[in-house]
């Protein structure tokens, strides 16, 4: 699978964690920043990350930020893009079964590397469901997406 991994200044210390731990995977990476503690404002890098994954050049993508909220929100601004904050193993892994997540937004002030692995390897071996309820209810919010 090829990922795009984004973080801001809050973040980009558990990113190098996080990019190593998916190439550990067997996974590519794209990597769209941060590269340091300079401040950066998440929406742009939030941006990014989404345009790789509406793009097709990334099939999946990942935030890391303080708490992965900001980061969330953004990425959810951009059209295509199904992000959830996910601090625990079950909605690392359902978020993609129930609601076909296409970027999932971790804070790095709330889990550390250890976790954010387990998080990580959740939500990259997550398939959708075939059931027809989760369908349904993620064509509903492609509708939304579209203007209705």
């Amino acid at each position: 699978m090829r990922l795009v991994i984004g973080s801001d200044h809050a973040g980009w210390m558990l990113k190098g964690a996080v990019v190593a731990h998916v190439r550990a995977l067997g996974h590519e990476v794209i990597d769209v920043g941060s590269f340091d503690e300079k401040p950066v404002d998440f929406p742009d890098i939030a941006r990014e990350v989404a345009r790789k994954v509406t793009s097709g050049e990334a099939d999946r993508g990942l935030m890391v930020c303080g708490t992965g909220v900001g980061a969330s929100i953004a990425a959810n601004k951009m059209k295509g893009i199904r992000a959830a904050v996910c601090h625990d193993v079950h909605s690392a892994h359902q978020c993609v079964e129930h609601d076909d997540v296409n970027v999932m937004c971790v804070g790095a002030q709330i889990v550390g590397p250890w976790l954010a692995n387990d998080l990580i390897t959740a939500y990259l071996a997550a398939e959708f469901s075939t059931d027809a309820d989760f369908r349904r209810r993620v064509d509903k919010l492609h509708a939304m997406d579209a203007g209705g």
